[in-house]
């Protein structure tokens, strides 16, 4: 039987060749991209088909957040005020500083234990070298820092290579390390550092010029508006929907209004706080990290499918490693702070409920525990919402334990939120 190769060989050609597109068709475009084009209307829209999903976002907490003080306001006139307040946001950075370090493990849907512990050891090891052995301060706080990163990354290493579940790493390193640090401490079990050195004015520095304040406000507005407007820029060089400059102006007069307002408080009582402006630091430069470089969106891709992310090359092992690395460098960093508000390393440090706070504060902020979702300013939000209830309850003299009660109920809620959030967003094919 004879073959016509002209025939097969033309219809090669238009199994190969795509058909040319009509003239009139149009290019499809991601509709979630056009709602920045759409202006107001879009993004309500959006916000409704967003409720309707399930994807609540911040919006829980936030209002959460403004209960919690028209509640407290209403017992005590005092809770709103500029002393409570100040304090507010210098007592939470401590607790604030190593959520950022747990948000990390969270979006890749595991969970670190052993935060607790490691800053109490990294408080003891900056105690020891400071006052016992008479070690340069800045040598210390150098050594403390990288003694927890160090430790984050030795859990990772269990977890990520040997492959034991983080779980059961963390826990038991929840027990050596404070083990470690009791004996670090000696029999004494407490050791007072200087007041008047670094460490000591973490929480107690504050710049009293009002200028300070007012002029970290601005930078933090126009940091905002120029990274905005030029983004929006190169997204129109580009030929994608970017936001319009109505709604960057918007965007920017709210955020104007909420860091001059704080300003206003922070100059009515002692000024800027040193700890909330590095928190501030910390949250801006790891938020970057987590959304606008390579290595964020690795931690990411683990948090949605540890699998996908081996296929496509990423190295899940490395990624892993550094995650707990940074889990263990923030909770160094916190364990400072907690040094500096009692002036003091001793053996209660990274005890009590401060495991519960710092993994509360960052699911309360917004971060699910099922992994790929979150941001590390949920930090701020969460810790903010834990803060202002413990200073709240203790205005009013409510016994620890009804906080520890309260508290916990917050927490359950977050969780029954999350849960519920993720069922329904599965259920609209979100997840």
């Amino acid at each position: 039987m004879s073959i016509d190769k002209t025939d097969q060989v033309q219809a090669s050609d238009a199994a190969v060749d795509a058909p040319a597109a009509a003239p009139d068709a149009v290019a499809v475009v991601d509709p979630r991209l056009l709602v920045r084009e759409q202006g107001f209307a879009g993004y309500i829209g959006e916000f409704k088909r967003k409720m309707r999903a399930g994807d609540l976002g911040a919006v829980p907490v936030v209002i959460g957040l403004i209960a919690i003080c028209a509640i407290f306001q209403s017992l005590n006139s005092a809770f709103l005020g500029a002393e409570n307040l100040n304090n507010i946001f210098v007592a939470m950075v401590a607790t604030g500083m190593m959520s950022v370090g747990i948000i990390f493990v969270l979006l890749l849907g595991e969970i670190d234990l052993s935060v607790g512990s490691v800053s109490g050891v990294s408080a003891a090891i900056l105690a020891v070298m400071s006052v016992t052995h008479g070690v340069n301060e800045w040598l210390a706080v150098l050594t403390a820092l990288a003694a927890g990163a160090v430790i984050g990354a030795l859990h990772g290493f269990f977890f990520a290579r040997i492959g034991a579940p983080a779980f059961a790493v963390t826990l038991a390193g929840l027990l050596f390390w404070n083990g470690f640090m009791l004996q670090l401490l000696g029999a004494n079990g407490t050791i007072n550092i200087d007041g008047e050195g670094v460490v000591g004015k973490l929480t107690t520095y504050y710049f009293t010029d009002v200028a300070a304040a007012y002029g970290l406000a601005v930078v933090a507005v126009a940091g905002y508006f120029l990274t905005a407007f030029f983004g929006a820029r190169r997204r129109e060089a580009a030929g994608i929907p970017s936001r319009p400059l109505s709604e960057i102006v918007l965007r920017t007069a709210l955020l104007a209004v909420a860091a001059f307002a704080v300003a206003v408080m922070f100059n009515q009582y002692k000024g800027l706080p040193l700890a909330t402006l590095l928190f501030v630091v910390v949250l801006v430069l790891s938020d970057f990290v987590l959304r606008r470089t390579a290595y964020g969106r690795k931690v990411f891709a683990l948090g949605g499918s540890v699998e996908a992310s081996r296929r496509a090359g990423i190295n899940v092992t490395a990624v892993r490693v550094s995650v707990f690395a940074i889990a263990g460098f923030f909770a160094a960093v916190g364990g400072l702070f907690w040094a500096s508000k009692i002036a003091a390393a001793n053996q209660s440090a990274g005890a009590g409920d401060l495991l519960m706070n710092v993994i509360a504060a960052a699911v309360i902020g917004g971060t699910s525990l099922f992994g790929g979702r979150g941001r590390t300013w949920n930090a701020l939000l969460g810790v903010l919402v834990i803060t202002s209830i413990q200073y709240g309850l203790a205005l009013e003299g409510i016994a620890t334990p009804i906080q520890y009660m309260i508290t916990g109920g917050v927490l359950l809620a977050t969780v029954v939120i999350d849960s519920i959030s993720r069922k329904t967003q599965k259920s609209a094919g979100r997840a």
